[in-house]
């Protein structure tokens, strides 16, 4: 993995654009972006109790795979969370984020409203002028 290229911050429904680069299988792009990691934030609408993890952030939903390690907390629906982790292309499926990190921001006032203002300034200060617009 190349930590050289940053977590980029995403919304759920743009992973729908992310397409696996030809010279490596764990880059993608989504226009002109290479990245290897997914960054995102949202409800767990399925958690520990389920036995299924997905994250929805309002503009779609993925799959959350978790190693034992994170699998210890007690990660439960309603709970408000960021994950990164390297994202996997399914066809018939949603995304599937493998997490490298999760975190609790459930406690964390206005975290929503926030997260959606960090993805739009992203995009206007790094993303865009990759796209040369």
């Amino acid at each position: 993995m190349d930590y050289n290229l940053a977590a980029l911050k995403l919304f759920c429904g743009q992973l729908k654009h992310a397409r696996q680069t030809p010279s490596s299988s764990s880059a993608m792009t989504i226009g002109s972006i290479l990245f290897q990691r997914a960054w995102l934030q949202g409800v767990l609408v399925s958690g520990s109790e389920e036995g299924q993890f997905i994250l929805d952030d309002g503009s779609d939903v993925v799959e959350l795979s978790l190693s034992n390690e994170f699998r210890l907390h007690e990660w439960k629906s309603g709970m408000y969370v960021m994950v990164i982790g390297v994202l996997v292309i399914r066809v018939d499926d949603p995304p599937l984020i493998k997490v490298h990190k999760i975190v609790d921001l459930s406690s964390c006032p206005d975290r929503e409203a926030m997260w959606h203002l960090e993805v739009i300034e992203a995009y206007k200060l790094f993303y865009l002028p990759a796209f040369g617009e």
